[in-house]
């Protein structure tokens, strides 16, 4: 068990990410070819493919989140020592945690509402739901990872742990 949580602690994001990125470029080639090589356009294939780019974008803030590779300035904080660059990287990341703390729930909200009017997609006709879950898995994923970062973070600013 504890090998399946380390898994996904490390390569979650990435692995659905990755798939992520060549079901839009298969799903987008075969479209192509359909529509050029045999004249007939598929209907869902955009569809589809807009609504995977919207998970990919929502689960890319919990792998940047992990990685450490927002945008950011770091000539301020590298004039400091390794425990002060802690202690700005601590304050940084209560901030991240607080916000994505907040939007949890309105993203909870966002999430309701699409089940309980029960729309569906036009082309595939899948319910919306599946589609405005991505906010809430995302947010949520990314305020584990940034409190996963406030930790190793805190530790090394106590001068009990590497950053």
């Amino acid at each position: 068990m504890k090998k399946v949580w380390n898994w996904i602690d490390n390569y979650l994001e990435e692995t659905l990410l990755v798939i992520a990125l060549a079901a839009m470029a298969v799903i987008m080639g075969v479209q192509v070819f359909c529509r050029y090589m045999l004249s007939a356009s598929l209907s869902w294939s955009e569809e589809l493919t807009r609504y995977i780019f919207i998970w990919a974008g929502f689960l890319s803030i919990s792998y940047c989140t992990k990685k450490c590779i927002s945008i950011k300035i770091e000539q301020f904080v590298a004039l400091f020592p390794k425990r002060g660059k802690a202690v700005f990287k601590v304050v940084n990341h209560t901030f991240e945690l607080i916000l994505f703390l907040y939007l949890i729930p309105f993203a909870w909200q966002y999430l309701m509402s699409a089940v309980a009017n029960g729309q569906t997609s036009p082309a595939m006709g899948i319910p919306m739901y599946f589609v405005q879950v991505a906010p809430l898995v995302g947010f949520t994923l990314a305020a584990v990872r940034v409190f996963q970062r406030w930790i190793a973070e805190f530790k090394t600013a106590r001068g009990k742990g590497e950053s």
